[in-house]
């Protein structure tokens, strides 16, 4: 694995360098600005990602600031770490929660025709005009955003993201989990720690990825 300063300051870790496809990896963040960290639920899915599909390197993007009221200089990281991907010929967006706003926004970038959004965050503010004529992948749990005490984005937001998106001329597919919340791995003592229905989401991702053509 090589570890990458991007030129915003922010961070990125990849996991086979030089491959030609490329999966960027898009973390979250909740409304308190804090210091970028390593995804436990990105780095999960790349654990259990890169043995599936051994042509393909996946790289995972560090914020300098994780925040949603920051949300352009996540997008500037986002597009940072495009440019650090000059060998990838092509790539496919992977964002968790605010991630899947920042790769809409990184959309525009002619290698990606591909986003896979989990949980995704979508302001109505965000531009969509990047992803006329792309995939969009959503895939969100039926319980995010419902359960006291543990933030989330509830799927009726990302419905109403996916019409907009289709109106936007993107090609569309939503998938809803049952019983999932929002995530799919914390980190405790230093150990990621799978959440419920961690296998459904593995498999619809793994499914997203096959039809991005990986």
């Amino acid at each position: 694995m090589q570890e990458i300063s991007l030129a915003t300051g922010a961070g990125m870790r990849v996991t086979r360098p030089g491959a030609e496809t490329m999966v960027l990896c898009i973390n979250g963040g909740g409304a308190r600005p804090r210091p970028g960290n390593w995804s436990p639920t990105i780095e999960w899915l790349v654990d259990h990602l890169a043995p599936v599909f051994p042509d393909a390197g996946f790289a995972e993007v560090r914020y300098r600031v994780r925040s949603w009221k920051m949300l352009p200089s996540c997008i500037a990281d986002g597009q940072a770490a495009l440019a650090a991907l000059p060998g990838a010929r092509r790539v496919v967006m992977l964002g968790f929660s605010m991630g899947g706003a920042v790769s809409i926004a990184c959309a525009g970038d002619e290698r990606i025709g591909d986003v896979v959004a989990l949980a995704p965050w979508i302001p109505e503010e965000l531009s969509l005009a990047g992803l006329s004529g792309d995939r969009v992948t959503i895939v969100h749990g039926s319980i995010d955003g419902w359960v006291p005490g543990i933030p989330g984005v509830r799927p009726q937001h990302s419905w109403l993201g996916a019409e907009r998106l289709r109106a936007a001329g993107a090609d569309v597919t939503y998938r809803r989990i049952a019983g999932a919340v929002h995530g799919i791995a914390i980190r405790r003592n230093g150990r990621l720690i799978s959440l419920p229905r961690a296998g459904a989401w593995l498999r619809d991702v793994e499914q997203a990825l096959e039809r991005a053509g990986l």
